[in-house]
């Protein structure tokens, strides 16, 4: 079934003309649907990449030039090549052609074959003397996967607190926990939400999926007494008192059921963060220092110079002078040198996070688990923040990365977060995609790629228009799997893609082939093509991690007891009757406890007890994963304690507390780490992962 066409349908012209560029003209919510974009969207989008689509002459115009640039280009900007195979862009090169490929280790070639992995150099000669340069990606066929069948926990850190943390979880409560479930559970990793730095706020964003930057963590989640400064600070007084403070925080949460408050733990840390970078780094320590500034080179110093221009302009750069507008200006190189002693403790205190998650990592691998710590890599970054100011050339300005009407959302979604260019990036070679995920494999023993269908298209919306009025565009998929499988394998770190929703034919099959999990959750696996029944588990992909919930998600307690259906109806989010949705929710429920019954994976607890139970029931939902021959197994740690409420509730934003709850029991009493670790309802999960012929 075909949509009716938009009010202002594109032109022939247009249409071919935001081909040639990967601007969608329509679109597909679903296999018997088809979508029109509006010509508004498209010229809008064309405009964003540097296209002058305004009048039919101009597109004509802009069609022209495109058709002679490609028809006279040798290469494309990055040329993409599989260890094994040659570059499939070079076979389009006229007969007789030379190369030369001066590799990143500084050896010149004069033959594309035997390439090793890396981003080397290509110049391409014709027998006419035209000449083009390249960015020649090299990368393995796969990436690494997971040294066996493992499984681990799930949980946001800022949720898990110990006796010892600030209000909010920390680095120091990550490594213990890493520690614990390693030696004490036989985890083998350990997923979190995006530790990324997020941008300031009067309140801040408590999402951890709208950072100021996705390269630098943010220094929030310091173990501050872990600092090894700490023990030196002249000023032992007011330290002391911070550290009071920050207990009364931690107290707040435990004791009195209140929300974390983030900017209340960072305002103290902040401070004791103060005097600590007072204390002189010792000879090794100021040469391990050294040794990170040198490594992070200019975006550090960029990171840095936003950070201390946002205490003192605020933190959207739009606002700020104009000529801080530009990293690059003397205006900002002056105000950087004023603010030095700022850019200095703004580039101390990435070093001490990076130290601190680097720890947390090497306690999991010390205590046996294979993978360690997951992170998670947001699919953007907050259009204020600090990645859009420093690499502001390389995302779309007056755009917005969103998802199109579906059944779930009639009106679409715009996420508020500006899109890399994928022409801009292909010119750079991938720089910017390939510096990120080096950051963020210094300290990952796995990576998690939010919406990972974005290294595929995004749907850009036009600033200032709803969502239903933008289109997607498409990016290398080819030259972006390259870059992820390449920096991947150099690290030796398995890649999750979270690919729940709609997905566009093609994109499972392409991660598949080079080695991306994928993401199952139980609730979601069906037979779609047949009677809809829930999907017996040797039916389930193996190439994935499996989970019964995540983060967006109920937790397993509150969709069994249907209390997930209670939650949304008080806050005035359901779109039907509520006797309506308990109905199918129940329904829903009740055809999985019916599959786990006929697979014999209802036990009673303990040894004995009622095989109805919740807690029974929650651990048949993991001997039921265990069935399934996915790689990976992810048990969401709420679920073992019984906690009753998402982290996060898609739709809401002041209405519900996201982002901001501590792990809790049933009754809603805050668990804390040392709690969790004597736990037996947790520990009883958890051994269930370890039933012999489960």
């Amino acid at each position: 079934m075909t949509a009716p066409e938009p009010a202002d349908p594109p032109s022939e012209d247009l249409t071919r003309l935001a081909a040639l560029y990967g601007v969608a003209t329509s679109y597909s919510p679903s296999p018997d649907r088809i979508v029109a974009a509006s010509a508004t969207a498209v010229t809008s989008v064309l405009t964003a990449l540097g296209v002058d689509a305004s009048t039919p002459g101009a597109v004509r115009a802009a069609l022209a030039a495109r058709e002679r640039e490609q028809a006279g280009r040798l290469l494309p900007p990055t040329v993409v090549g599989w260890t094994g195979s040659a570059p499939a862009a070079l076979a389009g090169l006229p007969a007789g052609s030379r190369l030369r490929i001066d590799t990143e280790d500084g050896a010149t070639r004069t033959s594309a074959d035997g390439l090793p992995p890396g981003v080397h150099r290509l110049t391409a000669t014709a027998p006419d003397g035209r000449t083009a340069e390249a960015h020649l990606i090299v990368a393995p066929p796969r990436l690494p996967a997971p040294a066996g069948r493992t499984h681990g926990l799930l949980v946001q850190l800022y949720s898990l607190l110990s006796r010892r943390s600030w209000g909010m979880g920390d680095l120091g409560d990550l490594r213990e926990l890493a520690a614990w479930a390693g030696r004490s559970l036989g985890a083998g990793f350990l997923q979190v939400n995006p530790l990324h730095a997020a941008v300031p706020g009067a309140p801040t964003d408590p999402s951890p999926y709208r950072p100021s930057s996705r390269r630098f963590p943010d220094p929030v989640h310091l173990r501050v007494e872990d600092v090894p400064e700490a023990a030196y600070v002249a000023d032992r007084e007011r330290l002391h008192a911070l550290l009071e403070q920050g207990g009364r925080l931690r107290a707040a949460v435990l004791e009195k059921s209140e929300l974390i408050d983030r900017d209340a733990v960072w305002e103290l840390k902040r401070e004791a963060l103060r005097l600590i970078a007072e204390v002189p780094l010792g000879p090794g320590r100021r040469a391990a220092y050294s040794d990170f500034l040198a490594e992070q080179g200019k975006a550090l110093e960029d990171h840095a110079t936003w950070c201390a221009l946002a205490e003192v302009h605020g933190s959207d750069w739009h606002r700020w002078p104009t000529g801080l507008r530009d990293p690059r200006s003397a205006e900002t190189e002056r105000a950087r040198n004023g603010l030095l002693d700022r850019v200095e403790f703004w580039s101390r205190l990435a070093w001490l996070t990076d130290e601190q998650l680097r720890a947390a990592q090497r306690a999991g691998r010390e205590a046996g688990m294979p993978v360690g710590v997951v992170h998670d890599l947001a699919v953007g970054v907050h259009p204020g923040g600090a990645d859009a100011w420093a690499q502001q050339e390389h995302f779309a300005a007056g755009m917005s990365v969103g998802a199109p009407p579906d059944a779930f959302n009639a009106l679409g979604q715009d996420w508020g977060l500006p899109p890399w260019r994928p022409d801009r990036l292909a010119e750079s070679g991938y720089a910017p995609f390939r510096d990120l995920l080096r950051a963020l494999f210094r300290y990952a023993g796995a990576l998690r790629i939010d919406h990972v269908m974005g290294l595929f298209r995004l749907w850009w919306v036009p600033q200032g228009h709803p969502p239903t009025e933008g289109t997607y565009v498409r990016y290398d998929a080819e030259a972006m799997l390259a870059v992820l499988v390449l920096e991947a394998s150099r690290a030796g770190a398995p890649v999750i893609g979270e690919d729940l929703g709609t997905v566009e034919p093609g994109v499972r099959e392409a991660l598949r082939e080079r080695g991306v999990l994928g993401t199952s959750v139980l609730w979601f696996e069906r037979d779609w093509e047949g009677d809809g029944r829930p999907l017996p588990p040797e039916s389930w992909r193996a190439d994935c991690l499996a989970t019964a919930t995540t983060h967006d998600l109920p937790s397993t307690a509150a969709r069994l007891t249907g209390e997930h259906v209670e939650l949304r109806d008080s806050l005035g989010l359901l779109t039907r009757p509520l006797a309506q949705e308990r109905e199918e929710a129940a329904r829903d429920t009740g055809e999985w406890l019916s599959e786990l019954s006929r697979l014999g994976l209802l036990h009673g607890t303990g040894g004995g007890g009622d095989a109805s139970s919740e807690e029974a029931q929650i651990q048949a939902v993991h001997r039921f994963l265990l069935r399934t021959p996915a790689r990976m197994i992810g048990v969401w740690l709420p679920d073992g304690v019984g906690d009753r409420r998402p982290q996060n509730l898609p739709g809401t934003w002041d209405q519900y507390p996201n982002w901001r709850l501590p792990v809790a029991d049933a009754e809603g009493r805050p668990v804390t780490l040392e709690d969790l670790a004597a736990s037996p309802r947790l520990r009883a999960l958890m051994d269930v992962l370890g039933e012999p012929g489960s």
